[in-house]
């Protein structure tokens, strides 16, 4: 895996600092803003970032709507910092458009781990040997650059979006587990309790119900989800 380049956005100059030193040492390119708007403006202006590290807890702009402005022009990646136990946090992060959550105070190690599963998703799903479109109906997507299409009209996901949306999509009418997705979308165990998956799934079918009322993925209570054609 080649150096990937990390944006970290925390008003902790302490903590920012720290993480900077670490992740430098595990090969990873690290630049850091500790205001708010100065980390928004980095992230869009320049969009060459494999991964933004958020914080929630920040004067001017919070990391929601930090999010909610960058998720307008960008599809960077996001993994955010929430409090620890702070389910409402987390749920709000994922609704808005986050990748991933960890929780503070995390170990170094699983911050390491988080990074390297979303941004080998990334790797994996652009890869040349991906297949070039997937078209399901009128549904399309194409893994190389990430896009996805409902009758030539574009729709705009994340990468944990587009990651699930690919794994159900090329499996039409077979349920696909909430701890398949988890293992080979995350790249982790699913955790119990863990309603991350849900919050991904629900904003995609958002996203889908923009362009047709038709129920495009089928949630099998307690098991998983299945993607149905939509004639």
């Amino acid at each position: 895996m080649s150096e990937k380049s990390l944006l970290i956005i925390d008003d902790d100059i302490e903590l920012t600092e720290l993480l900077s030193q670490y992740l430098s040492s595990q090969n990873f390119q690290v630049d850091v803003a500790n205001d708010s708007e100065q980390g928004l403006g980095m992230a869009v202006i320049s969009n060459k970032y494999d991964l933004i590290l958020l914080d929630v807890m920040m004067p001017k702009l919070n990391g929601f709507e930090v999010l909610k402005k960058l998720r307008q022009s960008c599809i960077t990646p996001v993994l955010m910092l929430t409090a620890k136990g702070d389910d409402l946090d987390r749920i709000l992060g994922l609704e808005l458009g986050a990748d991933d959550y960890l929780p503070k105070p995390f170990n170094h190690r699983e911050l390491t781990a988080r990074i390297n599963a979303i941004v080998r998703r990334v790797d994996f799903h652009t890869k040349p040997s991906t297949p070039q479109q997937l078209t399901i109906d009128k549904l399309s997507i194409v893994p190389s650059r990430q896009e996805a299409f409902f009758d030539q009209q574009p729709i705009t996901l994340t990468g944990t979006e587009f990651a699930i949306l690919q794994l159900l999509m090329s499996h039409p009418g077979e349920l696909i587990s909430k701890e398949l997705i988890s293992e080979q979308v995350f790249n982790r165990k699913l955790m119990a309790f863990d309603r991350s998956i849900d919050m991904h799934v629900s904003n995609i079918r958002k996203k889908l119900h923009q362009f047709s009322e038709q129920t495009m993925i089928k949630t099998v209570r307690g098991s998983g989800y299945i993607f149905v054609a939509t004639q």
